[in-house]
């Protein structure tokens, strides 16, 4: 990328597999897509310039780690979710939200008033009982979340991991016919004027619509009431947005709704493939009711193969697609990236993919799709990607002080990393810190 200019800390997010490169390549694209935006709206010329700091990267990959409130660490992981010995190998669940643990202990037999270390003890009891894939499967069946922990290989011969490795790395299509996109010309920041709806949860589609954000979109996160999102991811992934709360089933709420997408330029969804067309969301509902929208949509495991409809967090990818058992302890016990690298370089994909789509429309208009997920990232890292190899003894000691940042909010103090993505003459940090989760109005600033 010699439009970009690279630095910092060498041998940051050290792991067996090219997690750095990931890491450094995703937020680059952003920047990039970026800084193309900005030249386009200055009537073109060179782009701004673009560095990317791997010190800068690493920081804000591990974000939920290092963010705290008023002193106080988020919770990232609950007990049940983890990995589990089973009678034939590995499984990993994800349990991190209330109604997803009441599935998996209702799946499981266990009683629902166990808690602690008494239910962990149960659950482990009772899965070391069970093959993997069954487990999976029943799990599955009953709306909770587990994949069994497969091999590289496995997983390749796997219908689900044929399907992703099908497909290209992130599509961006046009899809109808729509507008030419007018903004105005020489903005303070690259996506300034958008407006953005964002409807994802936890850290992939959250980053996303973070970074335009950053860059200057006016962002509104709508979730349904009955879903209540943990206050400490929000507090991670919050940054340059507002947050509300719609129920789309309700009358009202619904038309509050359609309101916001009357005048909307972006919307960035993060279900499940299908989830949300009984809603009118699909993207050519949406295409239809607003031309000219731009469209991300974001999954777990992609939108073919028979796993499409299934509920999914980068734990889970990472255990199904042979990352966990690539990075195993050396007596087998599966282990882990050391970054959410699936989630964050996933977020900095689709949020350059909007910025282009943006860039796009300035010319020829049109309705724009863009599609990725979580699976088709981790068999870039395992398949395409490769180590950048900075010679001996190249590693440097990082601390991530100097990209971590505090200031006072809605919520209290914050100390929370910075930005990685940096465009000359763009924003350098968020103009809003986060406030509580679903308490804005649903409307556009």
């Amino acid at each position: 990328m010699d439009a970009v200019a690279f630095g910092g800390p060498r041998g940051t997010l050290p792991s067996r597999l090219p997690v750095r490169e990931l890491a450094r390549a995703t937020v680059a694209v952003a920047a990039l897509a970026a800084a193309e935006l900005a030249a386009a709206r200055r009537g073109g010329g060179t782009p701004p310039a673009v560095r990317v700091d791997d010190g800068a990267v690493a920081t804000a990959f591990l974000s939920e780690r290092h963010l705290r409130v008023d002193g106080r660490a988020a919770t990232t992981f609950a007990p049940l979710s983890r990995f589990w010995r089973t009678r034939d190998g590995w499984v990993r669940t994800h349990a991190n939200y209330p109604h997803h643990r009441v599935r998996l202990t209702e799946a499981l037999g266990l009683p629902l008033t166990d808690s602690g270390e008494a239910l962990v003890g149960r659950t482990a009891a009772e899965l070391a009982l069970r093959d993997a894939e069954e487990l999976q499967e029943t799990i599955t069946a009953a709306g909770g979340l587990a994949v069994a922990v497969r091999s590289a290989a496995a997983w390749a011969a796997h219908p689900q991991g044929a399907a992703v490795a099908r497909r290209p790395l992130l599509t961006l299509e046009r899809i109808a016919d729509g507008p030419v996109r007018t903004l105005p010309p020489d903005p303070g920041a690259p996506a300034e004027g958008l407006r953005v709806l964002d409807l994802t949860r936890v850290i992939a589609g959250p980053v996303a619509t973070r970074t335009l954000g950053l860059l200057g979109a006016d962002v509104l996160r709508l979730d349904p009431p009955g879903i209540p999102e943990s206050q400490d991811a929000h507090n991670d992934t919050g940054f340059g947005k507002r947050s509300a709360v719609l129920d789309l089933a309700h009358r009202a709420d619904r038309a509050a709704f359609e309101e916001l997408l009357a005048r909307a330029d972006v919307v960035v969804t993060g279900y499940r493939p299908g989830a949300l067309d009984r809603h009118g969301l699909s993207p050519e509902a949406l295409a239809e009711r607003r031309p000219g929208l731009v469209i991300g949509q974001l999954s777990a495991w992609g939108t073919d193969g028979p796993w499409a409809g299934r509920r999914g967090f980068d734990s889970l990818v990472q255990a199904a697609c042979g990352i966990a058992v690539t990075e195993a302890a050396p007596d087998g016990t599966p282990g882990a990236l050391p970054a959410q690298a699936l989630d964050h370089g996933t977020g900095y994909l689709l949020a350059a993919a909007v910025l282009r789509a943006v860039t796009e429309q300035r010319t020829t208009g049109g309705t724009r799709l863009a599609r990725l997920s979580l699976a088709r990232t981790a068999h870039w890292l395992t398949s395409d990607l490769t180590r950048d190899e900075d010679g001996p003894g190249a590693a440097d000691a990082y601390e991530p002080g100097p990209w971590l940042t505090e200031a006072g909010g809605p919520l209290g103090r914050v100390r929370y990393a910075l930005p990685p993505v940096h465009v000359e003459g763009a924003p350098r940090d968020w103009s809003k810190l986060p406030a509580r989760w679903g308490t804005d109005a649903p409307e556009w600033s």
